[in-house]
């Protein structure tokens, strides 16, 4: 029993000195690297800043400020019409529909002064009977080209 496990321990030593050394590493006499690439990938890669440059520019961004409560009910039918209504009568708001249940609410505008909200608050009073009430909340903010902060309804 000695033996065979001598002559096999013997074998299995021998199969890893089989092995070649990869801790030795041969020194290369050149440094640089020449890399070979199709020049349109350049070309790609600025196209693509651009791209990204305007999205960013461009994109919307949110602040605090102030919407107009148009209606709040549980009749989704009421609510998109109450929609349409601005829509119809003040194309420069841009309303927001949502449901949150049991009811659907309508708000309106992206307003970052409260004064700003309370004069499209009295002109849609006429047409919104039940009344319209200024909540605070986040807006969406989208500078135009040289302007930062301005914000428009």
């Amino acid at each position: 029993m000695r033996f065979i496990f001598t002559v096999t321990a013997f074998i299995l030593s021998t199969a890893c000195f089989a092995q070649k050394d990869t801790a030795w590493v041969m020194p290369v006499d050149s440094i640089s690297v020449i890399v070979h690439k199709d020049p349109r990938i350049d070309l790609l890669v600025k196209k693509q800043a651009t791209i990204n440059e305007v999205t960013s520019r461009d994109g919307r961004r949110t602040d605090k400020g102030f919407r107009l409560m148009i209606i709040s009910t549980n009749n989704r039918d009421e609510a998109m019409a109450a929609k349409t209504k601005v829509y119809t009568f003040f194309p420069d708001l841009k309303a927001y529909m949502w449901y949150q249940s049991p009811y659907f609410r309508v708000k309106a505008g992206n307003f970052k002064d409260r004064k700003d909200a309370e004069a499209y608050q009295k002109r849609m009073n006429t047409y919104f009977p039940r009344g319209v009430f200024i909540m605070k909340d986040v807006i969406e903010v989208k500078p135009g080209r040289g302007e930062s902060d301005d914000i428009h309804p």
